[in-house]
């Protein structure tokens, strides 16, 4: 199965089907192509569509990955990432191996098919000229035929006719000689060029012809199998990403299996515990006796001087606004005084923790700078020691700064866990026994700021979602009552504006007398002097000193 015996006259028809050959390879390159851009794409938007849904940093949001659900959907976005990377080596792989390849080929085979239809032709052209040489010997042998039988027939004719001279009939004979020996010499030539030209067509037709399309026949089945092997590479290209795909999968379904609703329960737990207790059982008031009724300790309502006590749901309160009620949220307090115990007490461990690593951070550089002071001192040649000394003091200001910041934070969350439940059972005993001698107005206040699930003490809060009492019999009822007994004194550690009413405002290092301690609201109730203005200040603005018995108060047995 050859095509120079088979095809020995099909020269135009294979030119154009190794034409149609070479098509067919930058088609297929343009496949490959059009798939790898697919696959980039593809990949571009898996990745935008992984970086959509990531946490932003620094946000509620991220602070919400702590659940084991959350981090199941955190892994499945990484994996997803991670697969969108792999179709990106598909592509890269595709290009390098295939394309690049195949193009690099066809510009070979482009110049091997150029070069094999160049021979032929240019075969061609010599047997054309073969051929034009032999019509040409042929059509002159056949003139010099001609022209040597006329003149052999005027000879004969002036030799038969007696009025011709002897000289003219002697000059027709030589002519006629000369013709025939013309003749002659065109009729081996002839016979010379048609042989050489039978040779040259058998040479054209059965040697370079046949090599010529074997050539040609070589250069088609390598394209043939180029384009094989390309099509298995394309294949295969995929093949090799699908393992690392499975393991993307696997990476999600053992993310989901990951997943503890246990876990994420005691999270919810950790996350909006207040610290508080719950209200004790509220108890019986007997209004069918005539005499003066007192109010619980848990009660809801908050009574009046004369035992009246008139409710209302909803509207605005007139007058003064509860001590522990703000006008407004405004920032956060820096020792988070506004939250509850419990999460108070969570967010300052958390900056406790933060500034122990920025402490341990400046500690490392200073390490790094007192070592490279160290090879400077021993190698003068590679720098100054004296350059560093600037930064070394600076950054042991930094760490000094930062320490007293935790001293600062840390005694804040001693403070906090004294007053927590199971934390500091004696702080909190006697802090109930000082509570058992307050008025009953007083704790009821105090108890509500407890209710508080958030410990945030808004006026809508008040305003929608607690019984009202008329600020004006509220206001009545403490012009009646006697001033609160000192049950200790406090000295101001920093000064406080007491912005909001029932507040007030104490400068740093005065001392004042405290008439009512915190309940585990962060608010304690001060006295400027005996009779002055008294108010809230924050428990951690104040270091308080109590008297172990009290003016006023009472014993207990």
């Amino acid at each position: 199965m050859s095509w120079g015996a088979e095809l020995w006259d099909q020269f135009d028809s294979l030119e154009k089907h190794t034409q149609w050959g070479i098509d067919l390879l930058e088609k297929y390159i343009k496949f490959v192509k059009e798939r790898t851009e697919i696959e980039l794409s593809y990949a571009k938007q898996l990745r935008n569509l992984s970086k959509k849904y990531q946490p932003k940093k620094n946000s509620k949001e991220e602070e919400e990955y702590k659940y084991t659900s959350c981090q199941a959907f955190l892994s499945t976005l990484h994996e997803t990432s991670d697969y969108a990377g792999q179709h990106e080596v598909i592509s890269e792989n595709m290009t390098a191996q295939i394309m690049v390849d195949l193009a690099r080929y066809v510009q070979e085979l482009k110049q091997e098919r150029k070069a094999n239809f160049h021979d032929g032709r240019k075969a061609q052209q010599h047997m054309e000229t073969c051929w034009k040489q032999l019509e040409s010997s042929k059509r002159r042998f056949e003139r010099d035929c001609k022209e040597a039988e006329r003149a052999q027939q005027y000879f004969e004719k002036m030799d038969a006719d007696i009025n011709v001279t002897k000289a003219d009939v002697e000059k027709a004979r030589q002519q006629a000689q000369i013709r025939h020996q013309m003749a002659e010499d065109s009729r081996a030539d002839y016979s010379s060029i048609l042989q050489k030209f039978n040779q040259e067509q058998h040479e054209y037709y059965h040697t370079h012809i046949p090599n010529i399309f074997q050539k040609i026949q070589e250069m088609e089945e390598r394209r043939i199998v180029r384009i094989g092997e390309s099509m298995k590479t394309y294949a295969e290209v995929d093949r090799q990403v699908i393992p690392i795909l499975g393991k993307c999968l696997d990476g999600i379904v053992a993310a989901a299996q990951a997943i503890d609703q246990k876990s994420d329960s005691q999270l919810v737990i950790e996350a909006y515990k207040s610290g508080f207790e719950p209200p004790g059982d509220i108890e019986f008031e007997d209004y069918t006796q005539p005499l003066k009724r007192t109010v619980s300790n848990n009660s809801l309502s908050t009574p009046r001087a004369d035992g009246k006590a008139e409710l209302k749901f909803g509207g605005k309160s007139k007058g003064k606004l509860w001590p522990f009620i703000k006008k407004n949220k405004g920032a956060t307090p820096e020792d988070f005084s506004n939250l509850p115990p419990e999460q108070r007490r969570k967010k300052l461990q958390q900056k406790v923790d933060e500034l122990n690593k920025e402490i341990q951070k400046e500690m490392d550089q200073r390490d790094a700078i007192t070592k490279m002071k160290d090879v400077y001192l021993k190698n003068p040649q590679m720098g100054d020691p004296a350059s560093l000394d600037h930064k070394l003091a600076e950054v042991s200001q930094n760490a000094e700064r930062l320490r007293l910041e935790v001293q600062k934070f840390e005694a804040w969350l001693a403070e906090v866990e004294g007053r927590l439940p199971g934390r500091g059972e004696q702080a909190r005993r006697q802090s109930g026994m000082y509570e058992s001698q307050q008025p009953p107005a007083v704790r009821s206040c105090a108890q509500d700021r407890e209710s508080s699930p958030d410990g945030s003490y808004t006026e809508e809060q008040s305003q929608e979602s607690e019984l009202k009492v008329q600020a004006t019999d509220f206001d009545d009822e403490f012009d009646d009552e006697e001033p609160l007994p000192a049950i200790g004194t406090c000295k101001a550690l920093y000064t406080f504006e007491g912005q909001n009413e029932g507040t007030i405002s104490v400068a740093e290092g005065e001392t004042l007398f405290v008439i009512e301690e915190d309940k585990g609201d962060g608010w304690t109730r001060i006295r400027r002097s005996e009779e002055e203005e008294e108010g809230y200040v924050p428990t951690s603005y104040v270091e308080v000193y109590l008297d172990k018995n009290p003016k006023g108060a009472k014993t207990y047995i």
